[in-house]
């Protein structure tokens, strides 16, 4: 149907990130433009609320405060972990034909993407007509078919703009520091931790990602022959790493497995893994100085270290969403691909290519040892974290004054 109206409706789910709202904004601004979309309306807390009805009318929201939402980070319609099947998805539906909802857009991860494709099936079980268009959303940057993903450049600015201080920190009072990244099977974040490095003697000094088996005698010989070299020992750890067996180290420590609303091992919110880690260096070497620290939810929402590529990126994708269902007629997932030296295009590809995948880092991104990444992981990360990234500080280039009584003494 060509001319399809009826109401929006849109909503924010998972993880928060730093320009999230830049989405919504995007889509809310540019569906004022069509007069066939007749109300616009959001959803507090994603699927949830619109199972509850509660849902709000930005319809009368202001440009000027849509703006200022924009630049605000965190999910300005709040979020939710909940994992819709197919019985979720049918209440899901009713809601939307009970308010003539006939352009649905959810920003999101690929759990999103997958519920758009269970709502749409019923939509066209019942021949009900309805646009419902995945806006990419994920720190994780897991998102197949996606060059890279709305919410991570802003991310991994934070973990390399962290471990560049951590780094000099580390510098001042040597000794092993570890810190522990968000990523359970893509190790996107915690390879931009490299970013903070620009010459050798600079950490991180060793990287470990969910792609590589992690081995705990491998380990404690990368920490000691890089400790013997500079004195000092930066690592940047993700929170998925695993055994040859694929069990996440994390589970393999816990005496009690807790699960979250999709069914996977929670990984963040403690401190366990970074602490074994640095008990496994204490206990097999001699050196005093080991400290652990785990990120946490600190990557996610961090506005003052947004990646300007990543805020007009993500903005972007929220229009296009609403261009290809509205402009264009068409039902899918909005997608980014890098073209040229660094330029993005957007496409729209099937709901059911994104829904329930993972992306995980390339081959040639991750190094031999499988203890840091490439140059061209390097090449691919740089210009998504804006051209204001500076990374590292400087270095003093002072000469050493010669002693002169410690001369006297010898």
């Amino acid at each position: 149907m060509d001319n399809l109206k009826g109401n929006m409706l849109i909503a924010q789910g998972g993880g928060p990130t730093a320009v999230i709202n830049q989405s919504l904004a995007g889509a809310v601004l540019k569906a004022k433009e069509y007069e066939n979309i007749e109300n616009i309306y959001g959803s507090l807390n994603g699927v949830n609320g619109i199972i509850n009805e509660r849902l709000v009318d930005l319809s009368r929201e202001t440009s000027n405060n849509l703006e200022m939402i924009a630049e605000t980070p965190s999910s300005a319609l709040l979020s939710t972990r909940d994992k819709p099947g197919k019985e979720y998805c049918r209440k899901i539906f009713e809601v939307l034909k009970a308010h003539n909802i006939r352009f649905f857009f959810y920003i999101g991860g690929n759990d999103s993407s997958d519920t758009l494709r269970i709502v749409e099936e019923f939509a066209c079980g019942e021949n009900y007509d309805i646009r419902a268009v995945h806006i990419p959303k994920t720190v994780d940057n897991d998102l197949v078919l996606n060059d890279h993903t709305p919410g991570y450049p802003s991310a991994a600015r934070f973990v390399a703009e962290a471990f560049s201080g951590l780094d000099l920190d580390n510098r001042s009072l040597p000794g092993v520091y570890i810190a522990v990244v968000m990523g359970r099977h893509a190790g996107f974040l915690t390879a931009a931790s490299s970013m903070a490095s620009k010459c050798s003697q600079d950490g991180p000094h060793l990287i470990y990602l969910p792609e590589r088996a992690f081995s705990t005698g491998n380990f404690i010989r990368d920490v000691k022959k890089v400790y013997n070299e500079y004195g000092r020992c930066v690592v940047a750890v993700s929170e998925g790493i695993q055994d040859e067996k694929g069990t996440p180290i994390a589970a393999k420590l816990a005496d009690e497995v807790e699960k979250d609303a999709h069914g996977n091992i929670q990984l963040s919110g403690c401190g366990s893994l970074g602490d074994t880690l640095k008990g496994f260096i204490k206990n097999n070497t001699d050196i005093g100085r080991v400290r652990a620290d785990t990120f946490g939810y600190l990557q996610r929402s961090f506005g003052v270290c947004t990646s300007e590529v990543d805020k007009s990126e993500a903005r972007e994708v929220g229009e296009m969403a609403v261009y290809y269902a509205v402009g264009e007629n068409k039902t899918g997932s909005v997608t980014i691909n890098r073209v040229g030296d660094y330029a993005v295009e957007y496409n729209l590809v099937k709901l059911d290519r994104i829904a329930a995948k993972t992306k995980v880092m390339s081959d040639e991104f991750i190094n031999n040892d499988g203890n840091y990444v490439t140059g061209k992981f390097k090449d691919y990360i740089r210009p998504l974290l804006g051209s204001s990234f500076k990374g590292s500080g400087a270095r003093l280039r002072a000469y050493e004054v010669e002693p002169a009584l410690r001369k006297k003494d010898e």
